[in-house]
């Protein structure tokens, strides 16, 4: 860009009144404003999805019907393009179902794969607490069920979706389990909140997979710790992407990642585990995760600042 200098004011020049500089501090200070303020999100159910809007955008849908394998969020439309920036049911792994919550290996159970007789995370009640607003909420009691076995768990989740300016979508996911009966859990690479990205963000795409240690792609990211773990490429002249953020007092913190170049992403220690993980009648144990779906290119610093905030909202 060309920076064109305008000729320095002789002494002589007339200064600006302060009443017209006050006033454009005024003017300045209130464009900012606008410029940051919140977007207005509406939030509707639908039969058996809960669909949201983002000043009457679509945004994202959550899908809880009973042909599902567990409740899950689709479309998650980038804020740039509107298109979504995860997908669902495609080749290699069709089970990957966009944005979701779900596990493999609960008491001889599969709750993450295909084939509803193998266990599913049925829907049981749904409320929208706020539908409209700077930002939306709505509850969900679910239940992990299978065929002539007892439910091992019970689910508690609250989900809170907010548009803090025109580049940033947020959408905050808290899930408490409650053990019905003794659960065991075996070592599995299928488990907890997860995400697979459209295919022209993943890295076998063009696009990168970093996280907050400054590791890039499956190679760097497998297995290893992290707070953070953020998935974006182009899109034609644009950005777009999603980051989970685990908050720290996640059991596991920080906790190692499952990482795939084809856009599969998750924050799970159940495949390091050397032993299986056990909970008795009655315990509970409760994740809560931010996700951050972005346009631009945000720094690690951006990123780190989103998560610090999100520690000073709820507490160390």
């Amino acid at each position: 860009m060309k920076i064109v200098h305008s000729p320095r004011p002789s002494l002589s020049a007339p200064r600006p009144a302060p009443v017209f500089a006050a006033t454009l501090v005024c003017l300045l200070a209130a464009a900012q404003a606008v410029a940051s303020a919140p977007l207005h999100l509406e939030a509707e159910r639908k039969g058996d999805r809960v669909v949201i809007t983002v000043d009457g955008v679509p945004f994202t849908e959550y899908e809880f019907g009973e042909e599902w394998k567990y409740p899950h969020f689709y479309p998650v439309n980038g804020p740039a393009t509107g298109q979504s920036v995860t997908v669902r049911r495609t080749d290699p792994f069709p089970h990957h179902t966009s944005l979701f919550f779900s596990c493999d290996r609960v008491n001889g159970g599969n709750y993450w794969q295909q084939g509803l007789e193998r266990g599913r995370i049925a829907s049981e009640d749904i409320r929208l607490v706020r539908s409209s607003g700077d930002d939306v909420v709505f509850e969900q009691d679910a239940r992990w069920v299978r065929p002539d076995a007892p439910s091992p768990f019970a689910d508690h989740r609250v989900i809170t979706v907010r548009a803090p300016s025109e580049n940033l979508r947020v959408i905050d996911y808290a899930i408490t389990l409650r053990a019905l009966i003794d659960v065991t859990i075996e070592r599995t690479n299928h488990s907890l909140f997860s995400a697979r990205m459209a295919p022209d963000l993943a890295v076998d795409g063009g696009g990168s997979l970093i996280n907050d240690r400054g590791q890039s792609g499956e190679e760097e990211t497998f297995g290893k710790n992290a707070r953070w773990m953020d998935t974006r490429g182009p899109r034609g002249e644009a950005v777009e992407g999603l980051a989970i953020l685990p908050h720290p007092q996640n059991d596991w913190m920080p906790t190692p990642w499952f990482t795939r170049n084809y856009g599969f992403f998750s924050p799970t220690p159940t495949f390091w585990w050397t032993e299986p993980f056990q909970m008795k009648t009655g315990e509970t144990l409760t994740f809560r995760y931010r996700v951050v779906v972005h346009s631009g290119d945000p720094a690690p610093a951006e990123i780190d600042r989103m998560l610090e905030n999100w520690e000073a909202e709820h507490g160390k």
